[in-house]
């Protein structure tokens, strides 16, 4: 079982940046993919980011230009920095893995842009 802890979230002002981190409970070096997901107070969860295993990365269009996903898999983590945050941006975030066909879910971390 792949247990994922999100960290990061917070309230920030239109504008702000902020930097979300999951750590997972297993070796990330073999996971196939890892990426961000969120869900805002009226919307179906959607993909914000994805990397792959050789880093090949992909990133929604609202997320493109802005956010950035990263691993580390000497500390089994997957990271998303978020400039230029905007009140949309507004969302529960959840991290994913997914390795042998699986899918695991962090259980999210708030994000609050607004002035």
């Amino acid at each position: 079982q792949v247990q994922l802890v999100e960290s990061g979230g917070g309230l920030v002002q239109p504008g702000g940046s902020l930097r979300l981190s999951c750590a997972v409970s297993a070796s990330i070096s073999n996971i196939y993919t890892a990426g961000w997901h969120r869900q805002g107070p009226e919307n179906q969860r959607e993909l914000v980011a994805t990397i792959t295993s050789g880093g090949t990365t992909y990133y929604a269009d609202s997320s493109k230009g802005r956010f950035t996903i990263s691993r580390n898999n000497a500390k089994n983590t997957v990271n998303l920095q978020m400039n230029s945050l905007q009140p949309e941006d507004t969302a529960v975030y959840y991290c994913r893995v997914t390795t042998a066909g699986v899918n695991y879910w962090g259980q999210g971390t708030q994000v609050t842009v607004s002035s």
